[in-house]
């Protein structure tokens, strides 16, 4: 992986919670490692962000784009 990448792809469970995320090289990444990637400046675009009970989830950076939220990429 180079310095840093971006989310292209994203694998969703049956309710629809992101579970695997592909980046630019075609490499895929589990969540909870996206996530360790995320709080390392690995990924541009996305932030960690924390549920009410301490879950961590990765969303995307503030913008006015509507299609650049994680839950709208394209699935693989």
């Amino acid at each position: 992986m180079k310095d840093v990448t971006k989310i292209i792809k994203v694998r969703k469970n049956a309710e629809g919670d992101i579970t695997d995320v592909m980046i630019e090289d075609g490499n895929i990444y589990e969540i909870r490692d996206a996530i360790m990637l995320a709080k390392e400046h690995k990924i541009e675009g996305v932030n960690v962000g924390r549920t009410k009970n301490g879950n961590e989830f990765l969303r995307s950076n503030r913008n006015n784009k509507r299609n650049d939220n994680l839950d709208s990429f394209p699935t693989f």
